[in-house]
């Protein structure tokens, strides 16, 4: 039986400016970055999670719209979303909304990368 999420692919058409936005705009940490067969194999993952993103070079299909209201390729998941969203703000990562909102299932923002990919930040209702 699967047992865990392993990998994300998000497509990207430069590798280092992708891994720039990722791990200072994010926060994320760099984990695998090595040449392989078929190019350049880079991840990131959240501090103390076993599941990493790969930034993957494939400009055809870097920052492809889901549409409005779709979720983006990732969601990542945040204890205190708004003051994480200041501080990404202040490092200067672009958000879809001005301030995160309140929905039923938490709070939530969008933030967009280099390429136009919608990364998907959310935060649990608190009890």
């Amino acid at each position: 039986m699967l047992s865990d999420i392993m990998y994300a692919t998000i497509y990207v058409t430069d590798q280092d400016r992708a891994l720039e936005f990722y791990t200072g705009g994010l926060g994320l940490e760099k984990r695998l970055d090595f040449p392989g067969p078929d190019g350049r194999f880079l991840t990131v993952g959240v501090p103390d999670s076993p599941v990493q993103i790969i930034l993957w070079s494939h400009p055809a299909a870097a920052g492809q719209p889901g549409g409005t209201g779709a979720p983006g390729p990732v969601i990542l998941e945040s204890g205190d979303l708004r003051n994480d969203f200041e501080i990404m703000r202040r490092r200067g990562v672009v958000f879809e909304e001005s301030e995160p909102v309140e929905y039923p299932f938490g709070v939530r923002v969008e933030a967009v990368d280099p390429d136009g990919n919608r990364i998907s930040l959310r935060q649990r209702p608190r009890p």
